[in-house]
């Protein structure tokens, strides 16, 4: 009897495939209005009705979807196997196969294409307006007096570019203007940080620069907002966003690129080992031609000397033994002055070099703190004293018209005890009422007996 029953039940509930197929259908209509999905073209096909149907699929699933001509008018690229897009969709159900698919509204390519559509279109636009013409472009200084560096603080960029800056020329003073390098704030801490660098004038070339990283990680480098802080730069800038193979907008527009973070430190910084070298050339150069002109006098001095030889009379000898004299001394002289005057070249070439040293910027400004610290506490205390001259002058002003100043003089005040009312008329009091008079230094009770209106 049982299983009769559930027998029963069973073709009770019995339905057919197509009422499956339009119950789920309706089913994921309701549930899924429109969705938003990612994933790679693959199997495109586009009959002569004009409708695209192709498959979406990622790493591990894939789905059939169909897109009618009516909505392919807002397609901004053509569809091809391999691409990454972002769907727009509603999801239903095939009935008559009763496939699974999607009603495609929209496309739009995902990633790096339509960032890459966008960069190419600024590209575009910023060099038909001429920013990257190389007429606009500013030379790098030869000995620079600071080197400004825009870029995360916490970066890799910045500690290969110090490191590079040290190792070639650690005498130079660097300037970090920190700023995030991407996110949606990037681009104006970036631009910022440019124009703040024109405002101080604390550095004589800039290095704006990161790390590696996708199209996207380099965006704030490709935003309209920075390229134009770069054209409009006084400073020469070097731009070294990423790899050697990475290019950004701010490449093209910058004074320089470099295809590093330290390259960028290579190209902005002197190496002090070939000034150093130069400095011994030119010492050695110095040396030979005061060399050869000691040789070209002591020839000078033998030729001389054998003349002298050959004619022995014994005036003539004394006259050219003092003419020699007198040689030998403007010689020794002449030596002497041209020595001097090489010592004082080095050493002022010396002061010269020694004037980059930051010992002596960070002195003076530890002289101007102090100085203003000296200032700021005899401003305090002389704006103390006027303020405690102020009060007492207040003070002395609010007793001159307090009541208790009247009463020194003479007068009473008088109180009813009950409400602490001053009365001002007789109305406010009867015969028998209490009143309390306050005097200058006290105050007494009294009792009403006779009360006169007028």
């Amino acid at each position: 009897m049982a299983i009769n029953s559930s027998e029963t039940l069973i073709r009770r509930n019995v339905i057919t495939v197509t009422q499956l197929n339009r119950e789920t259908s309706q089913l994921l209509a309701e549930h899924f209005l429109s969705v938003l999905v990612e994933g790679e073209l693959s199997n495109i096909a586009q009959p002569s009705s004009g409708h695209i149907y192709f498959t979406l699929k990622d790493a591990n699933a894939q789905v059939r979807c169909a897109m009618f001509r009516t909505q392919q008018r807002r397609l901004a690229f053509k569809p091809e196997n391999g691409k990454q897009v972002i769907v727009k969709a509603q999801v239903s159900l095939y009935e008559p196969r009763g496939d699974y698919q999607l009603i495609v509204e929209h496309i739009e390519e995902a990633g790096d294409g339509a960032l890459r559509r966008a960069f190419d279109a600024l590209k575009l636009k910023l060099s038909e307006q001429g920013l990257f013409d190389a007429v606009h472009k500013q030379p790098l200084p030869t000995l620079p007096a600071a080197i400004g560096v825009i870029t995360s603080p916490s970066g890799a960029a910045i500690r290969d570019i110090l490191t590079v800056l040290r190792r070639r020329f650690a005498a130079i003073p660097v300037i970090v203007y920190p700023v995030a390098v991407q996110g949606d704030n990037a681009k104006h801490e970036i631009a910022r940080a440019i124009a703040t660098a024109n405002r101080l004038k604390q550095c004589d070339v800039i290095i704006l620069g990161r790390g590696g990283g996708s199209l996207e990680d380099l965006w704030a480098f490709n935003e309209e907002l920075v390229a134009r802080a770069i054209y409009d730069s006084e400073i020469p800038i070097i731009s070294a966003v990423g790899h050697e193979t990475d290019f950004t907008i701010a490449d093209f527009v910058a004074d320089l690129r470099a295809a590093t973070p330290s390259a960028a430190a290579e190209h902005a910084s002197p190496d002090q080992q070939q000034w150093l070298s130069r400095f011994v050339y030119l010492e050695s150069r110095l040396q030979q031609q005061l060399q050869r002109k000691l040789n070209q006098k002591q020839q000078a001095l033998d030729w001389l000397t054998q003349r002298l030889q050959q004619q022995h009379p014994g005036q003539k000898l004394a006259r050219n033994a003092r003419r020699m004299d007198e040689l030998e001394a403007r010689l020794k002289q002449a030596i002497h002055t041209k020595l001097r005057h090489i010592a004082g070249s080095v050493e002022a070439k010396t002061a010269k070099l020694w004037q980059h040293n930051p010992a002596v910027t960070i002195n003076s400004h530890k002289q101007r703190q102090e100085y203003l610290s000296r200032r700021l506490i005899a401003a305090t205390a002389h704006k103390l004293e006027q303020l405690k001259q102020r009060l007492l002058n207040s003070s002395q002003t609010l007793h001159a018209v307090s009541p208790l100043a009247t009463l020194n003089r003479g007068y009473a005040m008088a109180i009813n005890p009950s409400t602490g009312e001053i009365i001002r008329s007789t109305e406010q009091i009867s015969v028998g009422d209490k009143v309390q008079t306050r005097l200058a230094h006290g105050r007494f009770t009294s009792q009403v007996t006779d009360i006169n209106r007028d």
